[in-house]
């Protein structure tokens, strides 16, 4: 009697570059599935990767014909052999129970007998003030701006680089921030000393966006369904962002030439260039300068909810990490080598 074979799928429908776009059915479905949900395209990206890779080391077996032993035996293989992070395993089987969930309609709960990765506690890393003051001094330009923001106001580093117009205020000393990350707008305060480079910043927008008008580009893109509701919007000062792309793109649908933000990878770039030249030892990167806010708000004396709100954190434990880097010395103890 032959062993009758397993669904398998082409490459092609896995997202491979030799065949039509239209050919690739289930990750089609997987980003369909993901758009009527509302997620942002990043976790769209992330879902497609995960399936991808689930599926590929399945030997390209149709996730139809798989449960739990092939989901138990993925994330036991990224946990033991590949030793990813626990964050890592957690966003592989949100990513797989979503393909069977959502997509297959092939419900799966809880998975028995998964391997999960060690968690382990790290502490962020904590610039002090004087090395933060040397870094920005090496940097120029947007990325500078952008660094002073995420020192400043505590943002996330695509939180300032999608920054739109709009959402400064400078009358109340304050920046919106919209769907940060969980999608959870909050406000940040802006800080006094960026105003003027801020202020600068706009009126390059301005006089940039007036001659992207007059050469037939649009304005930047909205968010969700805002284009279909205010048609005109993208054409306002007020949605631009305030970090635009120096290069112009078309969209693949429409055509429509427009710009988008400034890359987060160019501000990391910069940041890491600026870390070297100025000497610091510390693995420092953009998102120090946040962890950095978080803890010289704290040493000030900031209550912890309201650093909490201020970082747009759901649950207060991931605030109180900030506790154990205070400047304090180890445990905030005194060292006995230093009374002799």
């Amino acid at each position: 009697m032959t062993k009758p074979r397993r669904a398998t799928i082409p490459m092609s429908h896995l997202g491979g570059h030799s065949e039509p776009q239209a050919k690739f059915r289930l990750l089609q479905q997987v980003r369909h599935a993901v758009r009527t949900k509302g997620y942002s395209v990043r976790t769209e990206k992330t879902y497609v990767d995960w399936v991808r890779r689930f599926v590929l080391f399945h030997s390209r077996r149709h996730p139809i014909t798989m449960g739990d032993a092939e989901i138990r035996e993925f994330l036991t293989h990224l946990a033991v052999n590949r030793q990813v992070a626990p964050a890592t395993q957690n966003q592989a089987l949100a990513a797989i129970l979503f393909l069977f969930n959502r997509v297959l309609r092939k419900p799966v709960g809880f998975v028995e007998g998964i391997v999960h990765s060690k968690a382990s506690r790290k502490l962020p890393i904590v610039l002090a003030p004087e090395e933060v003051r040397r870094i920005l001094d090496r940097m120029r330009g947007p990325s500078r701006l952008c660094a002073v923001l995420m020192y400043g106001s505590g943002l996330r580093v695509l939180e300032a680089a999608s920054l739109r117009v709009k959402d400064v205020d400078f009358a109340r000393g304050e920046i919106t921030v919209r769907a940060g990350k969980g999608d959870k707008d909050r406000r940040v305060p802006l800080p006094e000393s960026a105003a003027p480079a801020l202020r600068q910043q706009l009126q390059n927008v301005e006089t940039q966006f007036a001659r992207d008008l007059a050469a037939g580009l649009r304005g930047a893109a909205l968010p969700g369904a805002l284009s279909t509701k205010y048609p005109t919007a993208d054409r306002e000062l007020a949605w631009q962002y305030v970090f635009p792309a120096q290069r112009i793109y078309s969209e693949a649908k429409t055509g429509v030439r427009r710009r988008h933000h400034y890359h987060q990878s160019a501000i990391q770039r910069a940041f890491a260039t600026a870390v070297r030249e100025a000497r610091i030892t510390k693995r420092a990167t953009c998102h120090s300068l946040r962890h950095s806010f978080a803890t010289h708000l704290l040493e000030s004396g900031t209550d912890i909810r309201t650093i909490q709100e201020l970082l747009g954190h759901t649950d207060l434990r991931t605030t109180m990490i900030y506790t154990h880097v205070l400047n304090r010395g180890a445990m905030g103890v005194k060292s006995p080598a230093d009374r002799l």
